[in-house]
């Protein structure tokens, strides 16, 4: 038992890192998931306190990812057309690699801007590198909380491997 929690730790922590870059990997919930797993192995150095700390931030990560958009967007002026611009722009810029995850959100809420007001080209660019920003800002943290995770994983993964040897 002790063997599968390992490799599903280890796959969650690692799947977990790619989705906080890639927007359709829920890459926080697999961090977490992660150090649930090896929370349950034998030996683990992983405490009640640290479980519930870090399950709290990934709650605030996952929290902001659906906050920060809107918010910054509004911070830099954007309509409704331009925070929909940038959703339906971070779902394109999907499927156009890392290039696409980066400027989908800015030409969707730089697209939706202009339809919104065509007259204002520099409050589009605005709101677009809000859109940009946001995402950024959301990226980073989950970046952060899931290189974190993944540090507790690969100690306590190393650690028990180890121990058995």
């Amino acid at each position: 038992m002790t063997t599968l929690l390992i490799i599903l730790s280890v796959t969650f922590g690692f799947l977990g890192l790619l989705g906080a870059i890639v927007p359709v990997i829920p890459g926080t919930i697999l961090s977490y998931a992660g150090l649930v797993c090896i929370y349950f192995t034998d030996s683990s150095t992983v405490t009640n306190t640290q479980l519930i700390i870090w399950g709290m931030l990934s709650f605030v990560v996952i929290f902001m990812d659906y906050v920060l958009p809107g918010y910054f967007s509004k911070m830099f002026g954007g309509s409704k057309k331009g925070i929909i611009g940038a959703n339906v722009g971070t779902i394109i810029g999907i499927f156009f690699g890392p290039a696409g995850i980066i400027a989908g959100p800015f030409l969707g809420a730089f697209i939706g801007e202009l339809i919104n007001d065509g007259d204002s080209l520099a409050k589009a660019l605005k709101v677009g590198f809000g859109s940009t920003l946001s995402f950024i800002a959301g990226t980073g943290a989950k970046l952060i909380v899931g290189g974190f995770i993944l540090y507790y994983i690969l100690s306590d993964t190393i650690a028990l491997v180890g121990s058995a040897l």
